[in-house]
């Protein structure tokens, strides 16, 4: 007999249940001679061991098997009979189950899904960016288009923006080396964007044999981490300046970017439109991300710690194979699943007032909208076809562009219900970059 379920907290339960061991005897019997049959008993032939002896060797541990199997199937039968959205291992306490001889009692305590609380959306404000793409805009693609073919001359003369220098460097911090490159050289690109200005800027003037010495500090906030707030002095050595030869925006170049006739025009079209989709994709992907952000902020439930736990033990793996891949030994790596509860615990959240929203308010993805996906995804690969049909060829490959279209769903139903107010950027601003 089950008693009620307890409500200990918002996401713990707990319930009784009792076991009958009088349906089990059949059961454990007919375990018994299952055993004897290949027992082996000091003494005996396999199979001619008298039951008695079967029963006081292996009694206790079939026992437990059958009252173990008998405590699984109630307490399954208690959550499908209560409607419960368990998670998580239940911890079972009970007498130990070798020394029971009587009907017995068992306690459940356990996690369930949280009850996720209607969301305010009026409360919610997104910021929708607002581009407008400009002949600049195509011009600075093309460029950068052109400096991804740009080849380079070896030049005897002061180095300058724009050039490929050759250097071997040191630096040092409190006095201590901190970087090397020994005999080798490191080659760049003076004043590429991905570049620190104030290291380049030291480099401008510089001709070939010629050194430098000098200083930098790095802010609180650089990136790696290990410069920031320090004054590094660094020693560096020019072994060759390269000036760069930029291709002309000719027919030979359009036909480099897929244009068959080479119509320079029609090159600039193509681009044109490209950028109007990438455009397009990245405001979708910054409303997604704020509404994402909005919503577990607003979202107000408890996550259950054997979610957290999972969801830290699954990002602590995940780390751990990127530092593998990157050539870290698994000896040095000294990380904790608590090292990552707290994003964990965002992510479990998330993840939760998702399925929550998609369920009630019916935003599971269609199937068109899954084969839209499906087709947008297939546009970057040589022939498109064969990729929508490697999608369908397994239904689990369906998985990932049917998430996806189901969060544009959700993303969308809080668009329409949230505050929105409209934010012009630069094409530059919008895709994270100046160049």
């Amino acid at each position: 007999m089950t008693q009620a379920v307890e409500k200990i907290s918002e996401i713990e339960r707990k319930v009784k249940g009792k076991v009958i061991i009088g349906p089990l005897e059949d059961e454990i019997k007919q375990r018994f001679k299952q055993v004897s049959k290949n027992a082996r008993i000091p003494g005996f032939r396999p199979g001619k061991a008298p039951m008695n002896i079967i029963e006081k060797q292996y009694g206790p541990d079939i026992r437990s098997e059958v009252y173990s199997r008998a405590i699984e199937a109630q307490f399954g039968q208690i959550v499908q009979d209560n409607k419960l959205n368990i998670v998580g291992m239940p911890q079972i306490q009970h007498d130990p189950l070798p020394e029971i001889k009587a009907d017995f009692e068992f306690t459940a305590t356990f996690e369930v899904i949280p009850e996720v609380k209607d969301i305010d959306y009026k409360k919610i404000q997104i910021s929708q960016p607002e581009v407008k793409l400009s002949k600049k805009d195509i011009e600075s693609t093309l460029m950068v288009m052109q400096k991804q073919r740009a080849t380079f001359n070896k030049v005897d003369r002061a180095a300058k923006t724009g050039d490929r220098v050759h250097v071997k460097l040191e630096s040092f911090i409190d006095g201590k080396s901190a970087e090397s490159t020994g005999k080798e050289t490191l080659n760049f690109v003076l004043g590429d964007k991905n570049r620190l200005e104030i290291f380049d800027k030291e480099l401008i003037g510089l001709k070939a044999d010629d050194l430098k010495d000098f200083e930098i500090y790095y802010p609180k906030d650089h990136k790696p981490e290990q410069l920031a707030d320090k004054k590094v002095k660094y020693s560096v050595v020019v072994t060759a300046v390269d000036e760069m030869l930029m291709p002309e925006l000719d027919a030979e170049f359009a036909k480099s970017l897929g244009i068959d006739d080479g119509n320079v025009e029609e090159m600039k079209k193509q681009i044109e439109s490209s950028l109007t989709e990438e455009v397009e994709k990245r405001i979708k992907l910054k409303e997604k991300d704020q509404v994402f952000v909005e919503l577990v902020k607003h979202a107000k439930f408890d996550v259950p710690k054997s979610v957290i736990d999972n969801e830290s033990y699954r990002l602590m793996q995940q780390m751990t194979e990127n530092l593998q891949r990157q050539g870290a030994k698994i000896n040095d790596l000294k990380l904790e699943p608590s090292m990552f509860s707290d994003r964990a615990e965002q992510t479990a959240r998330l993840r939760i007032v998702l399925a929550h929203l998609v369920d009630k308010e019916k935003l599971h993805a269609t199937e068109e909208q899954v084969k839209s996906k499906i087709e947008e995804f297939s546009k970057s690969y040589d022939e498109p076809d064969q990729a929508v049909k490697w999608f369908y060829e397994k239904q689990e490959r369906l998985n990932e562009p049917a998430a996806l279209a189901t969060e544009d769903n959700v993303v969308n139903f809080v668009m329409k219900s949230c505050k929105v107010t409209k934010e012009k950027v630069t094409f530059d601003e919008l895709m994270g970059s100046n160049n």
